[in-house]
């Protein structure tokens, strides 16, 4: 069961959807060096980016439980977790919030981000066509 509502989570993929896709935006498969460095540098490339402060936005307003979500939904949809797992995928997602605690730039970091979000909702037996 999903406590995010699902049109939050739609907004936030078509988001993520039309951030990653501009031209601009380079999100490399393998990074260079070890540790989050790489996703940061990629992130400042686009401070001033208006879809990615959208992001940010929609997601900074969730409590961090609804956040933890959102990162399971994506590990969900990518194949670490099944359907089955998912109070496990919670439970790993939460103790990585009060590890890192920015979902926003984790999600955005993540070429397929918005691909494993919806399969993660599809998977809760969720669309965001319905």
């Amino acid at each position: 069961m999903l406590n995010i509502g699902i049109e939050t989570i739609c907004f936030i993929i078509a988001k993520i959807r039309e951030f990653q896709v501009k031209e601009q935006v380079v999100i490399p498969d393998s990074p260079n060096g070890s540790g989050d460095d790489w996703a940061l540098q990629v992130l400042a490339d686009h401070r001033e980016d208006m879809t990615a402060q959208e992001v940010h936005a929609a997601i900074a307003d969730l409590d961090p439980d609804l956040q933890a979500e959102l990162v399971a939904l994506m590990w969900l949809g990518r194949g670490d977790y099944g359907i089955d797992e998912w109070e496990d995928a919670l439970a790993d997602a939460q103790d990585a919030y009060e590890e890192h605690g920015n979902t926003a730039s984790y999600l955005l970091v993540h070429p397929m981000a918005a691909d494993h979000l919806e399969e993660g909702l599809i998977a809760h037996g969720y669309s965001c066509e319905d």
